[in-house]
């Protein structure tokens, strides 16, 4: 009875944790996606910036379903505290975005936020996915 629900339980984290590697993955994507909008409105066309206004609402909460995935994945304490990492990125592009003189870190962020979600999507498969000894 109870190896049943070890299995389950391990079936149960193991979806947790694919779920958490594909909205990392996910949300990297969507950083470069939005990298690439501002990109588009600052050397193509000012009207790409609404674009990149309305992009985010499509991404910006998907630290908290990587925190939540986190848990049910049963992943690395570090990699909850890096999806909190990038919530706080998050805020801080808001906050440069609409405060004079703050700007210029924008696109600064928006690189670190990239290179993490690169990260925690690699530590985050490298967990959910070990690599067998050959």
């Amino acid at each position: 009875m109870s190896k049943s629900i070890d299995a389950s339980k391990r079936s149960g984290g193991r979806i947790g944790g694919v779920i958490y590697v594909c909205v990392a993955g996910l949300f990297a994507l969507a950083v470069a996606v939005q990298i690439f909008l501002a990109g588009m409105a600052i050397f193509v066309d000012a009207s790409h910036w609404h674009d990149h206004v309305v992009f985010v609402r499509f991404f910006e909460l998907f630290p908290l379903l990587l925190f939540i995935f986190s848990f049910a994945g049963g992943l690395p304490t570090g990699l909850r505290w890096m999806s909190l990492v990038i919530l706080l990125l998050i805020f801080a592009q808001y906050f440069t975005a609409h405060v004079s003189g703050a700007g210029a870190l924008h696109p600064v962020i928006a690189a670190v936020m990239f290179w993490v979600a690169v990260h925690v999507t690699v530590r985050g498969a490298r967990s959910v996915f070990p690599r067998r000894a050959r």
